[in-house]
């Protein structure tokens, strides 16, 4: 009887622990890892982490979303999501990906990742 129980809760414990946070609402001045430092450092989680991908970042929000894209502490690139947008590209395999929020906005983004480029 504890046998089957305890397989029960298991069993309708694991869809739960397979979703991961992928909407953000960041404070002014607020900067979050999104991945890249690995399980339970990353915001996200990145299901195909080890390997290139493509990152997309949608703007859910009215203000300004900044994207850093970082390696071992030096930062590749940088670029900035107007409200009501999204932007896709490359994340490279050992790349770590942050969003910044600007001084005085709370911002609202959602992050998510694919193997191929999404379509337009």
């Amino acid at each position: 009887m504890k046998k089957s129980t305890l397989l029960l809760a298991l069993l309708f414990s694991l869809p739960i622990l397979g979703f991961a946070q992928t909407e953000f609402e960041l404070k002014p001045s607020q900067s979050m890892l999104m991945t890249g430092k690995g399980p339970g450092q990353d915001g996200t989680i990145n299901p195909y982490a080890g390997q290139d991908c493509f990152a997309i970042v949608d703007n859910i929000g009215t203000s300004e979303v900044s994207v850093r894209v970082q390696k071992m502490g030096e930062v590749i690139s940088t670029f900035s999501i107007l409200g009501g947008n999204s932007f896709t590209f490359k994340l490279l395999k050992d790349q770590e990906l942050y969003l910044d929020a600007n001084e005085n906005e709370m911002v609202k983004a959602r992050v998510s990742y694919a193997l191929e480029r999404p379509k337009e």
